[in-house]
């Protein structure tokens, strides 16, 4: 591993090896609870993940043994104009870390190793894969504080496991187990947790082999289908489909496997 000259982050630690950054939620202590100094700094992280073209997929998760246990409820905001500075970021003109998430044209891996509930379980959600330890647990355990989830939850979570799992998950603030995520679709992989780190680097190792500005469309074809109608998802998959005839990788992947090689992709 390299961690990146100049970077300073005092809750995030960054670091890039092989074509993949790592990025841990650093504070331990709290069990990686979110407030908004590691919020804005995963954002950075993120957004250098993002700019840097050395990188083609990013890995997320927690230092200690938590992913992150949801928002530091001991800072939590006291008015709803305290919320949407603090938490939602929006009345800043700053995008959140799960927004990033979703929007970056990267493949990005939540490496699951202990709790992901609340904020930690929503930006588990925004990531693109989910691998879980076996002793990992998820949540939206907002309701048993007088609350509803707040980045996402009631969002993304009906989107991946259905309407009324979802509205149970989020009606009692109960925590599943890594297994029961994966069997109702929640994640996509349970493994041992001594494994869970050469699992991740595994899947890492797969993704970074494939072209990046086709990963970058093909996570582009597939949030759209969140988004919008079958019809335009339909016609917006045809556009970027045929945008692939336009980029050095199509020729090199046909080639290599008509030569019986690996591809040799450039991202162009």
């Amino acid at each position: 591993m390299v961690i990146e000259a100049g970077v300073r982050f005092t809750r995030i630690l960054y670091e890039k090896k092989d074509h993949a950054a790592w990025i841990t939620l650093n504070r331990p202590e709290a069990k990686n609870a979110q407030e908004p100094i590691i919020r804005e700094e995963l954002v950075r992280a993120l957004e250098q993940g993002r700019d840097d073209e050395e990188v083609h997929v990013m890995v997320i998760t927690g230092a200690g043994e938590a992913f992150s246990a949801g928002g530091d409820i001991a800072g939590f905001p006291q008015s709803p104009v305290e919320f949407m500075e603090k938490i939602g970021m929006q009345l800043k003109g700053k995008k959140r870390p799960i927004e990033i998430v979703r929007e970056i044209p990267k493949p990005i891996i939540a490496m699951v190793n202990g709790l992901a509930l609340g904020a930690g379980c929503e930006l588990a959600m925004a990531c693109d894969l989910i691998v879980a330890s076996e002793t990992a647990k998820f949540g939206q355990p907002e309701i048993r504080v007088g609350l509803i989830p707040g980045g996402g939850g009631t969002q993304m979570l009906p989107r991946l496991v259905g309407e009324k799992k979802a509205k149970e998950l989020v009606f009692t603030g109960d925590m599943i187990t890594a297994e029961e995520a994966s069997r109702i679709g929640l994640i996509n992989r349970v493994v041992p947790k001594e494994k869970l780190r050469d699992v991740v680097e595994e899947l890492v190792a797969v993704l970074v082999r494939r072209s990046p500005i086709i990963l970058k469309l093909a996570k582009l074809a597939v949030n759209k289908s969140l988004e919008t109608p079958l019809s335009v998802g339909l016609a917006y998959e045809s556009d970027l489909c045929a945008l692939c005839f336009s980029t050095e990788d199509l020729k090199e992947g046909v080639k290599a496997f008509m030569e019986k090689r690996n591809p040799n992709y450039k991202g162009k």
